[in-house]
């Protein structure tokens, strides 16, 4: 019963986005007395393997379609697409990310590109469609695709891909006072603070509706610079365990995937780098709220 114990204190693996969630540790873990993580069942997905960059993105892959642009304005009305552009709410492609990333250039999509196409996206396509003159459908249509294309650029890789774009929300009030990791789900961003001012924040991911990421204001209770999930055998680097077997950790399956998979209830950070230096910054006892 005691290895059973230790066996089930800490850590966090990825899932496809609608499955269970929870995390799980390593080979020489935390005292018995750390409160359990929530259960998970043998048949939950391991972590795959990503082979991020050094700077902790996932490696950036070519559209599988065409992107030439018109040559001037007037083409962007009638030139002939070099494939079909129809794309609407549930799309999930690299296509969705470039449509993302050109709204992103012109003020009207606010979020970083996650190739998937909801009701944000189609917020963004409406009000693109509504400056154009457009039917405000939602759904991107192949006028609105070359209209798109005459007013944008191809974008950039980094643009495409970017490690941390997601824009911060107001911060609950707990996070204002002392040193704080301040993780929004709303956002769904982590915020560094330090007496109410920002020293840095990242994009974040959480666990699904079946075995969600607690909310609530905790404190680290302990870090481990590598770490092995116990449950799920799969590497969490830069762990900062916050609620049982909950905890802020790297993964490379965020960095690889986005916002297509979830955690096991741990908060998922896909920017290596960045959070390789919080991690240095953080000390035992610092605050953790997790707020919407």
């Amino acid at each position: 019963m005691a290895a059973a114990s230790v066996a089930l204190v800490a850590g966090c693996t990825a899932q496809a986005a609608g499955t269970g969630s929870a995390g799980g540790g390593g080979s020489a873990g935390p005292s018995s007395s750390s409160p359990a993580e929530p259960s998970a069942s043998a048949s939950d997905p391991a972590e795959p393997e990503a082979s991020p960059t050094a700077d902790g993105k996932a490696p950036s892959s070519s559209p599988t379609f065409p992107t030439a642009e018109p040559s001037d304005s007037a083409s962007a009305s009638t030139g002939t697409p070099a494939s079909p552009a129809v794309l609407k709410d549930g799309d999930e492609n690299e296509r969705v990310r470039e449509l993302q990333a050109r709204l992103r250039q012109l003020g009207v999509f606010d979020r970083a590109p996650t190739g998937f196409y909801g009701t944000m996206t189609a917020g963004a396509v409406k009000a693109f469609q509504k400056k154009q003159g457009l039917p405000g459908t939602g759904s991107v249509d192949e006028t609105t695709w070359q209209r798109l294309l005459g007013a944008s650029r191809k974008p950039t890789a980094d643009e495409l891909k970017p490690s941390t774009t997601n824009a911060l929300d107001a911060p609950a009030p707990a996070c204002l006072t002392g040193r704080v990791l301040c993780i929004s789900k709303e956002s769904r961003t982590l915020a560094w603070m330090i007496d109410g001012k920002v020293v840095s924040s990242m994009d974040v991911r959480f666990g699904s509706e079946n075995t969600p990421t607690r909310e609530g204001t905790f404190s680290v209770g302990w870090k481990a610079r590598e770490w092995t999930s116990t449950i799920y055998h799969t590497p969490m680097p830069y762990a900062m365990f916050f609620s049982g077997g909950q905890a802020v950790h790297y993964s490379s399956d965020f960095a690889a995937r986005g916002y297509a998979g979830a955690s096991h209830g741990c908060v998922n950070v896909r920017d290596r780098a960045k959070l390789a230096t919080l991690f240095d910054q953080v000390k035992v006892g610092d605050k953790v709220v997790v707020h919407w």
